[in-house]
């Protein structure tokens, strides 16, 4: 299996930062306050989501500045997407507001005494964060921080390094992407937007019904367990990477029956994982384990919401078992599961949760024994091009604000072929066996 070994010694860089400085819309825009949706304003999006983007020298845009390229271009994107130069206040019942005052997005420039080569031959997560985005002070809350923090550092062999820190209640992955691919376009001097963005959030707000019709696992709370989270003790996790390509899903795919109906390859890789990981977890039989995915629901409605809608529109269904039986089934049960669960997902099922989150005040997703999958293979990431073609990665920068979360992210290796990375955070033991039990379905 190919399989990339933890690194203990992460690169230390020799960063310096100039002054950070607030990108404000390069024209004026409305000064109006804006309603989240609410998917948007849910509890369990309340959190700061970091994106990274690695980029070579290219002889062509010689005596051109990223620094300067990209931050013009994020002012002339600001003016399409105004309200993220605004701020969050909250109103009545908890219910989150953009205030569109123009405030702006903090930009740090930055130089790092490093070139692309000390990432290793192959880049990829984890990343020296706090060298590539600076942590302002005062702006990991919510209300009234901003909305969008960009770092972009030059190297040495003069490539470069965006990185980013969105607010997911503004927008989803889709919606973030949106943004990067329009601050691309206007750094290589389109004077429109292929994709314009689309506010259109009243679709996604509830009306008058609070009539929850689905279940919702994903929202149980079980505060008793969820205070003390004992599934990962965080201070004491190891990060590895692990790499699927062809002949890894392959192996994979071979412990699924050849006459039952085509699983998709995200379907084959969470099963998988998932079962790995409840094994290595070392359960009572009878403890209910959770896997949640998201699942973009932008299509799920009539008529599919607007090709540029950059808000919220993910479901985060759960599938709920017993650690017994995914441990002791085989993985096309698993795969069973997760099918009839994602077939639940369509427009009455986001408005059950629109209902969900104003009868029971914004519910969090439920933590205990949850393991969250998330493909974003096909957000853009990869695709984001100031000028200097596209990034060498692109991907998250962190695995988010949980550590029982992984995402699949679109990945080159050094001979060019394409796999899908997924970074898994364990202790360090139960992550041995993780290893072994993925191993033995890979190798068998």
């Amino acid at each position: 299996m190919a399989l990339m070994a933890q690194d203990t010694t992460p690169l230390v860089l020799n960063v310096a930062r100039g002054e950070r400085e607030l990108v404000c819309p390069a024209e004026p825009t409305p000064q109006e306050l804006k309603p989240l949706s609410d998917i948007d304003d849910q509890e369990g999006l309340r959190f700061q989501m970091p994106g990274i983007m690695f980029y070579r020298f290219d002889p062509s845009m010689e005596g051109k500045d990223p620094v300067k390229v990209i931050k013009d271009a994020l002012a002339k994107a600001l003016v399409f997407f105004y309200p993220y130069a605004g701020r969050l206040v909250e109103g009545p019942k908890r219910k989150l507001i953009v205030d569109c005052n123009g405030e702006g997005v903090p930009f740090i420039e930055a130089e790092a005494d490093a070139t692309l080569e000390d990432f290793g031959d192959e880049i990829h997560p984890p990343f020296p964060l706090e060298d590539l985005l600076y942590d302002i002070p005062g702006t990991n809350g919510i209300l009234g921080t901003p909305l969008l923090i960009a770092q972009v550092t030059r190297l040495r062999c003069g490539g470069f390094i965006v990185a980013i820190r969105g607010n997911h209640v503004i927008a989803d992955g889709t919606g973030v992407m949106q943004l990067m691919n329009a601050v691309g376009e206007l750094g290589r001097g389109f004077t429109t937007l292929s994709i314009p963005p689309v506010w259109d959030r009243e679709r996604l707000t509830t009306k008058e019904s609070t009539n929850v019709t689905f279940s919702h696992p994903e929202y149980d709370q079980h505060e008793e367990v969820d205070q003390h989270h004992s599934d990962n003790d965080q201070a004491n996790l190891v990060q590895q990477s692990f790499l699927f390509g062809p002949s890894e899903l392959a192996a994979l795919r071979c412990h699924v029956p050849p006459y039952i109906e085509q699983f998709s390859t995200f379907d084959i890789l969470s099963a998988s994982l998932w079962r790995c990981r409840t094994i290595a977890l070392g359960l009572a039989p009878e403890e209910e384990v959770r896997l949640l995915f998201a699942v973009n629901a932008r299509n799920k409605f009539n008529p599919p919401l607007a090709k540029g809608y950059y808000e919220n529109a993910c479901a985060f269904p759960a599938v709920c078992a017993r650690a017994s039986d995914i441990c002791h089934n085989s993985v096309e049960y698993i795969l069973d599961l997760i099918r009839s669960t994602k077939k639940e997902v369509n427009e009455e099922y986001m408005r059950s949760i629109m209902n969900l989150m104003i009868k029971n005040d914004r519910p969090a997703f439920t933590v205990r024994q949850t393991y969250v999958v998330s493909d974003l293979r096909h957000l853009g990431f990869a695709d984001v091009d100031f000028g200097w073609g596209k990034p060498i990665y692109g991907g998250p920068a962190s695995n988010g604000s949980v550590p029982d979360a992984s995402f699949f992210i679109t990945f080159k290796n050094k001979k060019g072929e394409a796999m899908i990375m997924v970074p898994i955070s364990l202790p360090p033991t139960i992550m041995d066996v993780f290893v072994k039990e993925l191993r033995a379905m890979i190798d068998f």
